[in-house]
């Protein structure tokens, strides 16, 4: 029996957020907590390790992009008491990682050594269809991927004996983030198990898009966009080489829209990589993005600003999108399948069929019916949709349009 799909809803408070009652005495605690919390980097840098016994922290570059970005977020974020808590909780934690991968690399100077080969890496905005690609290719039992638990801790504790107190404390995490944004699983579900992005990696070193798509951080965004990040892929490659050695598995499936506009860094990084490029109409694109945004955006603030949001994203794709337009090439032709939503949603097992046969990657019984099993048990569409209307997000489509036309011309129009 075919399941009812729910209706589609407006999400008609994006500037004026209504929690549900019952997820109020937990944001209120939130609050009372963020309270007495500083989000200054010594503070932070003193938390973390007290937390772990831990003091040293790597390569100190990431101490001036900490610097920078904890002032954007006390200056022009807007955090309510409940996103002082979360922000500090979340940098913490980065923090923690890093110092968990320090002391790892350390303790085993073998992991350094670890190949990371011929990743299957997906660039493309939000809604291009990247993530039920990522999460299809997956379900694949030959393919390693990062689940969300281990994105968030992909290193363990000294009191984590196996995985299920880490598994435990990201499902904790997810039911604060369905309490307070119950209509966010119709844009983007998330699981304990569903395969994340290494953008969280990146975080650890306190750079990348990852804050961006929180909070408005416009002092953060502009140092990272004049510095380059050569050596934060290189940080990334070097945790997947340790959660490969404490995990197991042989080739990743990796995805993040950042990459867009960093394919000659990235390309470097994995030289023997298959890249998969996504493209959807950028109109489309952006009114979907930043509804998605700004109604996570109440996570942490009580008074989101959905047009400045808005405006912030139009500008990011922009940088994303032409970053595209201006590199794409620089992935060898050999290695790199540019797709179409409308072609994905239209032929899933086509498109992948192609991706595997690039890849080298064989496309199997055994991952035929793991791919099938995914789809029977995450059917397109069961939570519902999400009516995105420009007006509440003070976008015109023309407008959209027009910037973006060299990028739809060339991939989504040719």
């Amino acid at each position: 029996m075919t399941a009812v799909r729910p209706a589609a809803v407006r999400l008609t408070d994006l500037a004026k957020p209504v929690f549900p009652e019952a997820s109020l005495p937990m944001r209120d605690g939130l609050a009372a907590y963020g309270a007495a919390l500083t989000l200054a980097p010594e503070s932070l840098l003193q938390t973390a390790t007290e937390r772990t016994g831990l003091n040293e922290w790597g390569d100190p570059a990431f101490r001036e992009r900490l610097e920078i970005l904890c002032g954007s977020l006390r200056d022009h974020a807007g955090l309510s008491g409940v996103g002082t808590a979360m922000a500090f909780e979340q940098l913490v934690g980065h923090l923690v990682n890093r110092l968990r991968l320090e002391a790892l690399v350390a303790a085993h100077p073998e992991i350094e050594d670890v190949a990371i080969e011929r990743p299957i890496i997906i660039c493309g905005l939000p809604r291009t269809g990247t993530t039920h690609l990522h999460n299809l290719i997956a379900s694949d039992p030959a393919i390693r991927y990062m689940p969300y638990w281990e994105s968030l801790e992909p290193f363990p504790g000294p009191d984590d004996v196996d995985e299920q107190p880490r598994r435990d404390r990201c499902a904790a995490g997810l039911d604060i983030i369905e309490g307070s944004m119950p209509e966010f699983k119709r844009m983007h579900e998330m699981t304990v198990d569903h395969a994340h992005e290494e953008i969280q990696l990146l975080g650890n070193d306190i750079s990348g898009m990852l804050f961006e798509t929180m909070h408005y951080l416009p002092d953060y965004a502009a140092h990272y966009k004049s510095h380059d990040q050569s050596a934060s892929y290189a940080y990334v490659k070097r945790s997947l080489q340790a959660m490969q050695w404490l995990r197991g598995g042989q080739r990743w499936v990796l995805k993040s829209p950042q990459h867009l506009e960093q394919f000659p860094i990235l390309f470097a990084t994995f030289p023997d990589a298959t890249f998969v490029v996504t493209h959807r109409d950028p109109v489309e694109v952006t009114m979907s993005m930043s509804t998605m945004i700004s109604y996570a955006q109440r996570m942490a603030s009580d008074r989101p600003q959905p047009e400045r949001t808005a405006r912030y994203w139009l500008d990011r794709a922009d940088d994303l999108l032409n970053g595209c337009l201006r590199d794409r090439d620089v992935l060898p032709a050999a290695q790199s399948i540019d797709v179409r939503f409308e072609d994905f949603m239209a032929d899933e097992e086509g498109i992948v069929t192609a991706i595997y046969d690039l890849a080298g990657q064989p496309y199997d019984d055994r991952a035929r019916s793991a791919m099938t099993q995914f789809r029977d048990d995450h059917p397109r569409g069961r939570h519902g949709g999400v009516i995105y209307e420009p007006s509440d997000l003070g976008l015109d489509p023309d407008e959209v349009a027009n910037r973006l036309r060299a990028y739809r011309e060339r991939f989504v129009d040719a």
